[in-house]
């Protein structure tokens, strides 16, 4: 009896219970709550929370190559509306973002604690190829 599964090679689970542990992984839940929500084995569940996560680092090491050619960088703050009497950059209960787009491609955010030139030169040299940097 072959089970079909197109995101898994030769598995012994049906794709829908596939997806079900996807989804009960995507909500956090460890492979005790979901043996009990699928009905599958303890062990099985271990089997496809490994590959899963292991899949994650794969593509998140994919995704963390550094950014080459041009680069636009910019802060933006979020959060609280503007409290009267302040103004400007740190406006209270805002959150500092900074952000890196690689013209035509990808983009990358990070929360920052500050807008201070060190520390947003030290994600810059961290995020960007080494080739070309130029500051405007």
């Amino acid at each position: 009896m072959k089970v079909k599964n197109k995101y898994v090679n030769r598995s012994r689970i049906p794709e829908k219970k596939f997806r079900e542990i996807i989804k009960y992984f995507s909500l956090d839940l460890n492979a005790v709550q979901i043996k009990e929500l699928t009905g599958l084995s303890r062990q099985t569940i271990n089997k496809y929370l490994t590959a899963i996560r292991l899949r994650v680092v794969e593509l998140s090491i994919l995704q963390s190559a550094p950014l080459v050619g041009q680069i636009e960088v910019d802060e933006s703050y979020f959060g609280a509306r503007r409290v009267r009497g302040k103004r400007g950059r740190g406006a209270l209960g805002e959150t500092i973002v900074f952000g890196l787009l690689k013209r035509g491609g990808k983009v990358y955010t990070e929360i920052v604690p500050n807008c201070k030139s060190t520390t947003l030169q030290r994600i810059i040299k961290g995020k960007t190829s080494i080739e070309k940097r130029h500051s405007f």
